[in-house]
């Protein structure tokens, strides 16, 4: 069993940064790939990225384009999503998730879910 708790959201203005981490524990991340997925109020959960077990590929959604990177520590169990030129469309729940199946964007291939961080971006 693995469980995850984010943590770093927070309202910035548009145009600013923002970093978000998820922290594991139960058992180490080494061999899971890693996701970031959001949810805004009223739309359905959306992929953000993934990254493989090593950290040595990573996957983005379209809309990112270039302003989010995902990384990861596995001495430490833990994966962070770095946010910079945030817009008010970045508004949302950001969760981070744990799949086996490698690199995949859909949410129901994730075996194990943090209860989400607030992200709002203020105009």
């Amino acid at each position: 069993q693995v469980q995850l708790v984010e943590s770093g959201g927070g309202l910035v203005q548009a145009g600013g940064s923002l970093r978000v981490s998820c922290a594991a524990s139960g058992r180490t991340l080494s061999s899971y790939s890693m996701g970031w997925f959001r949810q805004a109020p009223g739309k359905e959960r959306e992929f953000v990225g993934a990254i493989s077990w090593s950290g040595g590929v990573t996957a983005y959604g379209n809309f990112v384009k270039g302003r989010f990177t995902i990384s990861r520590d596995n001495a430490k169990d833990t994966v962070d999503l770095r946010m910079i030129s945030l817009k008010p469309e970045d508004t949302a729940v950001y969760y981070c998730a744990a799949t086996r199946v490698s690199m995949t964007a859909r949410a129901n291939e994730y075996d194990y879910w943090g209860l989400g961080t607030q992200v709002t971006v203020s105009s």
